[in-house]
């Protein structure tokens, strides 16, 4: 599987948006509306998020992560510690279980950044039983997250061509319009669709601490950060520091942010 997501450093993923996939995955989970499964597949578990939550809430089930970085795969064996998940590398899109393996499979902001989700969305499809739940969400990068437009159309303005083709890219990915996930679980065949709106809060305790994950170099955003010239990235720095505090003292700011969500009945 090819992607133009960069996931070849965990702990600065984690950081990253990590973070933020733990908090989204409270509210994913409850929107799936599992009825205590007996296993579950996390389909691109990056570093763990959604996949330790699932281990608190359904202790008895079997669990099983797959995530094309082995990097992220490798963090989040060594987070597991004792606990009986199986984490591995694999593509969504020709996963080498079984049909019907699970009772459920899930996937957290991982399928607008696969190219032709829709094969992987049917291999979802595929290894869940019968009256399993499918579900999975993205990011509402077109309308939801301000956090990443303050970033963009800030590098769109200062280099109209390198910053606006990658603002373009960000924000068209497949998926991430309303109606889309809905649309995809149509064509494979779910039944008993269910599309939402799901937001948390970002809250950053300082500019810095909104900064920096970027340099770590992960996922399309820190890619494009960590890539350009140090003149160029300084310039970036300084007028999204200046969007950031907006006239105020550098510290706390909490920015809304929203995935789209579905879930579907195999």
């Amino acid at each position: 599987m090819t992607t133009t997501f960069t996931a070849n450093n965990a702990e600065a993923y984690q950081h990253h948006m990590g973070r933020w996939s733990e908090r989204l995955a409270t509210s994913f989970l409850d929107f799936a509306s599992l009825d205590d499964p007996g296993s579950i597949l996390d389909v691109g578990c990056g570093t763990g998020s959604l996949t330790f939550l699932l281990a608190e809430r359904f202790r008895n089930a079997q669990l099983a992560g797959i995530d094309f970085s082995q990097s992220y795969v490798d963090f989040a064996r060594a987070r597991a510690g004792s606990r009986d998940i199986s984490f591995e590398q694999g593509d969504a899109s020709a996963m080498k279980y079984a049909d019907q393996s699970f009772d459920s499979t899930l996937s957290l902001l991982v399928l607008n950044f696969i190219p032709g989700p829709e094969k992987a969305v049917r291999e979802m499809a595929r290894v869940t039983k019968g009256g399993g739940i499918v579900a999975a969400s993205v990011w509402d990068f077109r309308g939801g997250a301000p956090y990443l437009r303050m970033l963009f159309d800030t590098a769109a303005m200062l280099d109209p061509e390198e910053g606006g083709a990658t603002r373009a890219r960000a924000f068209s990915m497949p998926l991430t319009n309303p109606g889309e996930l809905t649309a995809m679980w149509q064509r494979i065949g779910l039944r008993e669709i269910v599309e939402s709106f799901l937001t948390i809060r970002m809250e950053f305790a300082s500019f810095a601490d909104y900064w920096e994950p970027f340099l770590g170099g992960q996922g399309v955003t820190g890619s494009y950060v960590k890539g350009l010239p140090a003149e160029k990235r300084s310039l970036l720095e300084h007028h999204v520091r200046l969007a950031y505090l907006s006239g105020s003292d550098d510290g706390p700011r909490s920015f809304a942010t929203t995935a789209c969500a579905v879930r579907g009945v195999r």
